[in-house]
């Protein structure tokens, strides 16, 4: 058999591979995030030019609305059919994919985004309901910048998730979490109601509950809703 010749590897491969750590693959990630939400506007008009989604109406017979509402800070007067869920019309009319379609039940949380600075599960929203309102997304939650939200980094330096999946949900929901908690809003499991809750370990993974993560990075989670909570990161 020939014989495949040997390529001689770079003496200093090693500590080139050394140096990159998972940490830094993630905070290159979410910088491409937030690059990708500088060029989603583009994107956008791109597949509504190809598809004619934003514009086209519904078949005939569907009854639609229009609505008026502020996404990520950006203003938008949507054609839709009715029966559209938030999430729907985030992904596939405006392609804010960061929002996840996990279980399409409110089960899971993948879909949470923030509607007037509160969480909301967007697949169990519609979208017909929204007329006026604010809503923030994943990707409108890093600064014009590129900057990461305090939450988004805390993720990041704790090992907070590992496929992702789950990671968009989990951080709009944590984000919403603590302006509930810095609010005074008390939990299932807040023992003194006319008290602001304690930021303890039961405390937080009751307010976090209703996102799951498949891969069981709830360890990261704990560590990092922890961190916050100390911190007291203005959400």
């Amino acid at each position: 058999m020939p014989h495949e010749p040997h390529l001689p590897m770079p003496v200093d491969l090693p500590m080139r591979v050394a140096k990159v750590s998972r940490r830094m693959v993630l905070r290159g990630a979410m910088a491409l995030l937030s690059i990708g939400q500088i060029l989603r506007p583009l994107w956008a008009r791109a597949l509504t030019a190809r598809t004619g989604t934003s514009q086209s109406r519904p078949p005939e017979g569907v009854e639609t609305a229009i609505v008026s509402c502020s996404v990520n800070d950006e203003h938008h007067h949507l054609m839709m059919d009715t029966r559209t869920t938030l999430l729907d019309l985030l992904r596939e009319q405006l392609a804010l994919t960061g929002a996840h379609k996990g279980c399409d039940h409110g089960q899971c949380g993948a879909c949470t985004v923030l509607v007037n600075g509160q969480r909301v599960l967007s697949c169990l929203s519609l979208a017909a309901m929204h007329e006026g309102d604010s809503i923030t997304t994943i990707e409108g939650l890093a600064a014009a910048d590129g900057t990461l939200h305090p939450v988004q980094a805390a993720f990041i330096d704790h090992d907070g998730f590992q496929c992702g999946y789950c990671t968009s949900g989990q951080i709009c929901s944590a984000v919403g979490m603590l302006r509930e908690l810095a609010a005074g809003n008390p939990s299932y499991v807040t023992a003194d109601l006319s008290a602001y809750a304690e930021a303890g370990t039961e405390e937080l993974h009751e307010r976090m509950s209703g996102n799951l993560c498949r891969c069981s990075a709830y360890v990261g989670i704990s560590a990092t809703l922890s961190e916050l909570a100390q911190r007291k990161v203005p959400a």
